[in-house]
Protein backbone atom coordinates (compact mmCIF):
# COMPACT_ATOMS: atom_id res chain seq x y z
CA UNK A 1 0.00 0.00 0.00
CA UNK A 2 1.45 3.10 -0.78
CA UNK A 3 1.55 6.34 1.16
CA UNK A 4 -1.64 7.74 -0.75
CA UNK A 5 -3.84 5.10 -0.04
CA UNK A 6 -2.36 4.51 3.39
CA UNK A 7 -3.53 8.71 4.30
CA UNK A 8 -7.06 7.90 2.65
CA UNK A 9 -7.67 4.59 4.95
CA UNK A 10 -6.60 6.18 7.84
CA UNK A 11 -8.87 9.67 6.79
CA UNK A 12 -11.94 6.92 6.01
CA UNK A 13 -11.52 5.28 9.66
CA UNK A 14 -11.39 8.53 11.14
CA UNK A 15 -14.80 9.45 9.18
CA UNK A 16 -16.20 6.13 10.12
CA UNK A 17 -15.39 6.22 13.94
CA UNK A 18 -16.00 9.69 14.56
CA UNK A 19 -13.11 9.89 16.63
CA UNK A 20 -9.06 10.41 16.45
CA UNK A 21 -8.91 8.06 19.60
CA UNK A 22 -11.24 5.09 18.01
CA UNK A 23 -9.24 5.19 14.27
CA UNK A 24 -5.96 5.48 15.95
CA UNK A 25 -6.63 1.94 18.24
CA UNK A 26 -7.87 0.77 14.94
CA UNK A 27 -5.26 1.64 12.58
CA UNK A 28 -2.54 0.81 15.44
CA UNK A 29 -1.34 4.48 15.32
CA UNK A 30 -0.76 7.09 17.59
CA UNK A 31 -3.52 9.51 17.99
CA UNK A 32 -1.02 12.64 17.01
CA UNK A 33 0.00 10.24 14.23
CA UNK A 34 -3.10 9.67 12.91
CA UNK A 35 -3.77 13.83 13.66
CA UNK A 36 -0.29 14.88 11.17
CA UNK A 37 -1.44 12.15 8.37
CA UNK A 38 -5.17 14.22 8.94
CA UNK A 39 -3.70 17.97 8.40
CA UNK A 40 -1.46 16.90 5.41
CA UNK A 41 -4.35 15.82 3.64
CA UNK A 42 -6.42 19.14 5.11
CA UNK A 43 -2.87 21.10 3.52
CA UNK A 44 -3.27 19.02 0.23
CA UNK A 45 -6.93 20.28 -0.40
CA UNK A 46 -6.43 23.22 1.35
CA UNK A 47 -9.16 22.98 3.13
CA UNK A 48 -10.76 21.61 6.69
CA UNK A 49 -11.94 18.02 5.67
CA UNK A 50 -13.41 17.82 9.80
CA UNK A 51 -15.34 19.75 12.27
CA UNK A 52 -14.09 19.30 15.58
CA UNK A 53 -15.86 21.56 17.66
CA UNK A 54 -18.78 18.94 19.01
CA UNK A 55 -18.10 15.74 21.14
CA UNK A 56 -17.83 13.93 18.03
CA UNK A 57 -15.64 14.41 14.67
CA UNK A 58 -17.78 15.29 11.89
CA UNK A 59 -16.77 15.85 8.06
CA UNK A 60 -16.93 19.32 6.43
CA UNK A 61 -18.77 19.39 3.11
CA UNK A 62 -15.18 18.93 1.35
CA UNK A 63 -14.93 15.80 3.93
CA UNK A 64 -18.00 14.35 2.62
CA UNK A 65 -16.74 14.63 -1.24
CA UNK A 66 -12.88 13.35 -0.34
CA UNK A 67 -14.92 10.27 1.54
CA UNK A 68 -17.28 9.02 -1.62
CA UNK A 69 -13.87 9.14 -3.69
CA UNK A 70 -11.19 7.67 -1.27
CA UNK A 71 -13.82 4.86 -0.64
CA UNK A 72 -13.72 4.50 -4.63
CA UNK A 73 -9.90 4.63 -5.22
CA UNK A 74 -9.60 2.08 -2.19
CA UNK A 75 -11.73 -0.45 -3.81
CA UNK A 76 -10.36 0.43 -6.95
CA UNK A 77 -6.75 -0.53 -5.71
CA UNK A 78 -8.17 -3.59 -4.14
CA UNK A 79 -9.77 -4.57 -7.88
CA UNK A 80 -6.29 -3.85 -9.60
CA UNK A 81 -4.63 -5.93 -7.45
CA UNK A 82 -7.40 -8.70 -7.34
CA UNK A 83 -7.13 -8.70 -11.20
CA UNK A 84 -3.05 -9.22 -10.96
CA UNK A 85 -3.26 -11.87 -8.52
CA UNK A 86 -5.97 -13.69 -11.06
CA UNK A 87 -3.41 -13.02 -14.10
CA UNK A 88 -0.29 -14.28 -12.33
CA UNK A 89 -1.82 -16.72 -10.77
CA UNK A 90 -0.73 -16.16 -7.61
CA UNK A 91 -2.64 -16.47 -4.80
CA UNK A 92 -1.06 -14.52 -2.21
CA UNK A 93 -1.50 -11.46 0.40
CA UNK A 94 -3.04 -11.28 3.94
CA UNK A 95 -6.90 -11.78 5.35
CA UNK A 96 -7.96 -9.94 8.43
CA UNK A 97 -10.89 -11.98 9.75
CA UNK A 98 -12.63 -10.52 13.26
CA UNK A 99 -14.56 -12.69 14.77
CA UNK A 100 -16.53 -13.45 18.24
CA UNK A 101 -15.21 -15.34 21.08
CA UNK A 102 -16.96 -18.63 20.45
CA UNK A 103 -16.57 -18.61 16.98
CA UNK A 104 -12.44 -16.84 17.48
CA UNK A 105 -11.49 -19.67 20.20
CA UNK A 106 -13.40 -22.85 19.22
CA UNK A 107 -14.50 -23.09 15.58
CA UNK A 108 -11.86 -20.42 13.31
CA UNK A 109 -8.01 -22.42 14.69
CA UNK A 110 -8.65 -25.58 13.46
CA UNK A 111 -9.83 -23.60 9.75
CA UNK A 112 -7.70 -21.83 9.49
CA UNK A 113 -4.49 -24.26 10.27
CA UNK A 114 -5.88 -26.76 7.52
CA UNK A 115 -6.29 -23.20 5.04
CA UNK A 116 -2.62 -22.64 5.33
CA UNK A 117 -1.81 -25.91 4.33
CA UNK A 118 -3.52 -25.30 1.11
CA UNK A 119 -2.27 -21.95 0.54
CA UNK A 120 1.37 -21.35 2.41
CA UNK A 121 1.60 -17.90 0.53
CA UNK A 122 -1.71 -16.33 2.06
CA UNK A 123 -1.18 -14.88 5.82
CA UNK A 124 -4.21 -15.02 8.02
CA UNK A 125 -4.40 -13.16 10.98
CA UNK A 126 -7.59 -13.09 13.39
CA UNK A 127 -8.81 -10.61 15.72
CA UNK A 128 -11.19 -11.25 18.27
CA UNK A 129 -14.01 -9.58 20.33
CA UNK A 130 -17.72 -9.80 21.36
CA UNK A 131 -20.08 -9.19 18.45
CA UNK A 132 -20.20 -5.15 18.80
CA UNK A 133 -16.68 -5.11 18.42
CA UNK A 134 -16.60 -7.04 15.85
CA UNK A 135 -18.76 -5.03 13.72
CA UNK A 136 -17.12 -2.13 14.51
CA UNK A 137 -13.91 -3.34 13.22
CA UNK A 138 -15.86 -4.17 9.99
CA UNK A 139 -17.22 -0.53 9.49
CA UNK A 140 -13.84 0.80 10.04
CA UNK A 141 -12.03 -1.19 7.42
CA UNK A 142 -10.02 -3.35 9.41
CA UNK A 143 -11.16 -6.37 9.05
CA UNK A 144 -11.76 -7.69 5.53
CA UNK A 145 -14.48 -10.62 7.05
CA UNK A 146 -16.60 -10.95 10.34
CA UNK A 147 -17.78 -14.05 11.78
CA UNK A 148 -20.23 -13.07 14.41
CA UNK A 149 -22.92 -14.77 16.16
CA UNK A 150 -26.50 -13.99 16.94
CA UNK A 151 -28.42 -11.12 15.97
CA UNK A 152 -27.07 -8.08 13.88
CA UNK A 153 -28.66 -4.92 12.54
CA UNK A 154 -28.08 -5.20 8.67
CA UNK A 155 -28.32 -1.63 7.71
CA UNK A 156 -24.40 -1.04 6.67
CA UNK A 157 -23.53 -4.55 6.05
CA UNK A 158 -23.85 -7.51 3.96
CA UNK A 159 -24.72 -10.90 6.21
CA UNK A 160 -24.55 -14.55 5.21
CA UNK A 161 -25.88 -17.53 6.83
CA UNK A 162 -22.46 -19.30 7.35
CA UNK A 163 -23.67 -22.69 10.24
CA UNK A 164 -26.33 -23.09 12.25
CA UNK A 165 -25.03 -23.64 16.08
CA UNK A 166 -27.12 -25.07 18.72
CA UNK A 167 -26.28 -24.09 22.58
CA UNK A 168 -26.51 -27.07 25.08
CA UNK A 169 -26.87 -27.22 28.57
CA UNK A 170 -23.76 -28.35 30.58
CA UNK A 171 -23.59 -29.99 34.15
CA UNK A 172 -20.59 -31.59 36.19
CA UNK A 173 -20.19 -35.76 35.74
CA UNK A 174 -21.61 -35.67 39.67
CA UNK A 175 -24.49 -33.40 39.39
CA UNK A 176 -27.51 -35.61 39.73
CA UNK A 177 -28.50 -34.52 36.36
CA UNK A 178 -25.64 -36.35 34.57
CA UNK A 179 -27.40 -39.55 33.91
CA UNK A 180 -30.14 -37.43 32.22
CA UNK A 181 -30.08 -37.24 28.32
CA UNK A 182 -32.66 -34.04 28.78
CA UNK A 183 -33.97 -31.74 30.49
CA UNK A 184 -37.20 -29.35 30.34
CA UNK A 185 -35.74 -25.38 30.69
CA UNK A 186 -38.92 -24.97 33.68
CA UNK A 187 -36.48 -27.32 35.47
CA UNK A 188 -33.27 -24.66 34.78
CA UNK A 189 -34.75 -22.41 37.17
CA UNK A 190 -34.25 -23.99 40.77
CA UNK A 191 -30.42 -24.73 40.03
CA UNK A 192 -27.28 -22.46 40.80
CA UNK A 193 -26.63 -21.27 37.21
CA UNK A 194 -23.53 -19.28 35.70
CA UNK A 195 -24.52 -16.49 33.01
CA UNK A 196 -21.74 -14.52 30.19
CA UNK A 197 -21.49 -10.93 30.57
CA UNK A 198 -24.02 -8.86 28.98
CA UNK A 199 -23.05 -7.71 25.15
CA UNK A 200 -21.82 -11.47 24.80
CA UNK A 201 -23.85 -13.07 21.74
CA UNK A 202 -24.08 -16.06 23.85
CA UNK A 203 -26.21 -14.76 26.49
CA UNK A 204 -28.44 -12.86 23.77
CA UNK A 205 -29.74 -16.04 22.90
CA UNK A 206 -30.18 -17.46 26.08
CA UNK A 207 -31.97 -14.66 27.12
CA UNK A 208 -33.92 -14.96 24.09
CA UNK A 209 -34.98 -18.40 24.42
CA UNK A 210 -35.73 -18.18 27.62
CA UNK A 211 -38.40 -15.00 27.46
CA UNK A 212 -39.94 -17.44 24.78
CA UNK A 213 -41.06 -19.68 27.43
CA UNK A 214 -41.87 -16.59 30.07
CA UNK A 215 -38.70 -17.06 31.98
CA UNK A 216 -36.81 -13.72 33.17
CA UNK A 217 -33.58 -13.76 34.85
CA UNK A 218 -34.98 -12.47 37.60
CA UNK A 219 -36.80 -15.93 37.78
CA UNK A 220 -33.06 -17.81 37.66
CA UNK A 221 -30.88 -18.90 40.60
CA UNK A 222 -28.03 -16.68 39.19
CA UNK A 223 -24.79 -17.92 40.63
CA UNK A 224 -22.28 -16.19 38.71
CA UNK A 225 -21.48 -13.74 35.88
CA UNK A 226 -18.61 -14.27 34.22
CA UNK A 227 -16.89 -12.66 30.97
CA UNK A 228 -15.30 -16.25 29.44
CA UNK A 229 -16.62 -19.33 27.94
CA UNK A 230 -13.58 -20.82 29.55
CA UNK A 231 -14.52 -19.69 33.28
CA UNK A 232 -17.48 -21.12 33.01
CA UNK A 233 -16.94 -24.35 31.92
CA UNK A 234 -14.47 -24.61 34.87
CA UNK A 235 -16.91 -23.54 37.70
CA UNK A 236 -19.27 -26.09 35.93
CA UNK A 237 -16.29 -28.75 36.45
CA UNK A 238 -15.86 -27.84 39.57
CA UNK A 239 -19.81 -28.19 40.46
CA UNK A 240 -20.26 -24.02 41.19
CA UNK A 241 -23.55 -24.45 38.74
CA UNK A 242 -25.20 -25.27 35.36
CA UNK A 243 -24.52 -23.65 31.83
CA UNK A 244 -25.66 -22.80 28.58
CA UNK A 245 -23.01 -22.70 25.91
CA UNK A 246 -21.95 -23.47 22.19
CA UNK A 247 -21.34 -27.16 21.41
CA UNK A 248 -18.32 -26.11 19.86
CA UNK A 249 -17.23 -25.31 23.24
CA UNK A 250 -17.25 -28.32 24.84
CA UNK A 251 -15.66 -30.87 21.95
CA UNK A 252 -12.78 -31.60 24.17
CA UNK A 253 -14.79 -32.01 27.80
CA UNK A 254 -16.93 -34.43 26.31
CA UNK A 255 -14.92 -36.35 24.31
CA UNK A 256 -12.71 -36.97 27.90
CA UNK A 257 -15.88 -36.97 29.89
CA UNK A 258 -15.19 -33.98 32.20
CA UNK A 259 -18.31 -31.89 31.53
CA UNK A 260 -21.43 -33.97 30.64
CA UNK A 261 -24.41 -32.23 27.96
CA UNK A 262 -28.09 -32.32 28.03
CA UNK A 263 -30.63 -31.25 25.02
CA UNK A 264 -33.57 -29.66 25.71
CA UNK A 265 -37.16 -31.01 25.90
CA UNK A 266 -39.02 -28.08 24.53
CA UNK A 267 -37.06 -27.39 21.33
CA UNK A 268 -33.60 -26.87 20.23
CA UNK A 269 -31.73 -23.68 21.43
CA UNK A 270 -30.18 -23.04 18.00
CA UNK A 271 -28.59 -19.45 16.19
CA UNK A 272 -26.57 -18.82 13.49
CA UNK A 273 -23.59 -17.93 13.07
CA UNK A 274 -23.10 -15.06 10.44
CA UNK A 275 -20.12 -13.98 7.97
CA UNK A 276 -20.26 -10.09 7.55
CA UNK A 277 -19.10 -8.05 4.91
CA UNK A 278 -19.07 -3.91 4.10
CA UNK A 279 -21.51 -3.27 1.61
CA UNK A 280 -19.65 -2.54 -2.01
CA UNK A 281 -16.30 -3.76 -0.66
CA UNK A 282 -14.31 -5.57 -3.61
CA UNK A 283 -13.03 -8.92 -1.97
CA UNK A 284 -9.27 -9.56 -2.41
CA UNK A 285 -8.26 -12.46 -4.32
CA UNK A 286 -6.92 -14.13 -1.15
CA UNK A 287 -9.83 -13.34 0.29
CA UNK A 288 -12.55 -15.03 -2.29
CA UNK A 289 -10.04 -18.28 -1.66
CA UNK A 290 -10.72 -17.82 1.94
CA UNK A 291 -14.83 -17.97 1.75
CA UNK A 292 -14.94 -20.33 -0.68
CA UNK A 293 -12.59 -22.77 1.62
CA UNK A 294 -15.14 -21.43 4.29
CA UNK A 295 -18.14 -22.50 2.58
CA UNK A 296 -16.87 -25.89 1.87
CA UNK A 297 -15.66 -27.03 5.04
CA UNK A 298 -16.70 -29.95 6.96
CA UNK A 299 -18.22 -28.37 10.11
CA UNK A 300 -20.74 -31.24 10.82
CA UNK A 301 -18.09 -34.27 10.59
CA UNK A 302 -16.51 -31.93 13.37
CA UNK A 303 -18.83 -32.19 15.74
CA UNK A 304 -20.85 -35.25 15.27
CA UNK A 305 -16.96 -36.75 15.75
CA UNK A 306 -16.89 -35.16 19.55
CA UNK A 307 -20.40 -37.14 20.74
Amino acid sequence: MGMEDHKLKVFCTVAETKSFSKASEIIHLTQPAVSLLIQALEETYETKLFDRTSSTVTLTPAGETLYKYAKEILNLYAAAEKSIGEMTGLVKGSISIGASTTIANYLLPGVIADFRKAHPKIKVHMLAGNTKRVVELLNAGNIDIGLVEGDIARQKMTVEKLIADELTLIVSPLHPWAKKKSVSIVEIVKEPFIFREEGSGTRQVIEKYFAKHKIIPQDMMINMILGSTEAIKDSVENGMGIAIISRWAIRKELKYGTLKQLNFKDEKMLREFSLIFQKNAIASYAVDEFLTYLKAYPFDKLLSWSE
